[in-house]
């Protein structure tokens, strides 16, 4: 008889879902004989108000008022506001995940957002199941307060800085485990350079020209009109491509700024599946510091420009690539493109950042993850 894994996330960007499908595609290929993975919206169901408030809450604060999600964070982080947030949330959410569950009766529920932690605890105990949790900490660095609220479950981590980090917390030991990254598999080596080559090639860029790529999330890049137009102004001859994702305002000011400067060397996209690809066949990446973002760049081998990052989920991933010479960190927008110049026109420099990038022989943890979840 087959066992359900129950794979819950929730659509505030993509760091949530991304790991939880590829555990759940990884599951299914080499363990689908004993056991079948379901994906789960932890929000299905729920008051519309509820999902607006988290969900496009989430991506304005992101986008347009990061302040928002900072002074958030700041305030949720004393304890006792922390608690009531997460408190009033599981009321509003738990019958409608309490519906999912029962419908599934998982032989185990592996949790993606933290939101979703004290609502399932509640449910499994009104319940009387007896249902292993697991907790995947998507934040590799600096976590949000709100993941080690709760103190029973299983929980995944990703560096040993964030073990450390939930024994303070009062975790217990025993019940942390750490593991590399989880990332597509795709992600897993870098691109064949003859591959990559041809790619850029057919996507339009010229192969003997150096290419910049102006990445975020599926959101886009904050600031991102401030960071195109400075490269614009400023550029040495180096091709540019802008992916926007779902901002669409950003989409539309790319392509005035694209005309106003008469810029044939500047390719503009919106939301894209081929972010891989794009990736592989820049030569620098600039970029927000998102978990699955940063780690995506270095495991391709490129090198990561970090223009900003969330105060204070953020700052980890910041400092684990500035710290270890990964790449760099430069916040104001008018002195991004020397920087960038200095890197991709001084192969020394260059060489120096990627030698850094091998030496930490980053690995791919959806394997790894996967077979731990399976095994349990």
């Amino acid at each position: 008889m087959q066992k359900k894994h129950l794979f819950l996330y929730l659509k505030t960007g993509g760091g949530h879902l991304a790991p939880a499908r590829s555990i759940a595609n990884y599951i299914k290929v080499k363990h689908g004989d004993k056991i079948t993975p379901v994906l789960a919206d932890g929000f299905q169901g729920v008051n519309k108000w509820i999902r607006y408030f988290i969900e496009d809450g989430y991506r304005f604060s992101q986008s347009k008022a990061v302040w928002i999600f900072e002074s958030l964070y700041a305030i949720n982080k004393i304890r006792w506001m922390g608690n009531g947030l997460i408190t009033f949330l599981s009321f509003c959410i738990r019958s409608q995940l309490e519906k999912q569950i029962l419908a599934n009766i998982p032989s185990k529920i592996v949790i993606f957002h933290f939101f979703l932690i004290k609502p399932v605890l509640q449910i499994l105990k009104k319940n009387k199941l007896e249902i292993p949790v697991t907790v995947v900490v998507t934040d590799p660095f600096t976590a949000h307060p709100f993941w080690f609220l709760e103190k029973s479950p299983k929980f995944i981590v990703f560096s040993e800085k964030l073990k450390d980090h939930s024994i303070k917390k009062g975790i217990h030991a025993d019940n942390v485990s750490v593991f590399p990254f989880i990332l597509d598999d795709k992600f897993t080596r870098p691109l064949n350079p003859l591959l990559s080559h041809s790619i850029k090639r057919n996507l339009g860029f010229d192969t003997s020209k150096k290419l910049v790529l102006i990445l975020g999330g599926g959101d886009g890049i904050p600031k991102g009109k401030k960071i195109l137009k400075n490269f614009l102004k400023n550029n040495s001859g180096a091709q540019i491509a802008i992916v926007c994702g779902n901002n669409r305002s950003l989409y539309k000011k790319a392509w005035k700024l694209k005309s106003k400067y008469n810029s044939s060397y500047l390719k503009i996209y919106g939301y894209v599946d081929f972010v891989y690809e794009l990736i592989s066949i820049a030569d620098v990446v600039v970029t927000k510091c998102g978990a699955s973002t940063f780690m995506e760049i270095l495991m391709s081998g490129k090198i990561p420009v970090i223009s900003n990052y969330i105060w204070e989920q953020e700052k980890g991933n910041m400092e684990f690539v500035r710290d270890n010479f990964l790449g760099l960190y430069e916040k104001k927008t008018s002195v991004l493109p020397n920087r960038v110049n200095e890197i991709i026109y001084n192969p020394h420099i260059a060489q120096l950042y990627k030698t850094n990038i091998e030496i930490m022989s980053l690995k791919n943890g959806t394997p790894l993850v996967s077979d731990f979840i399976a095994s349990q």
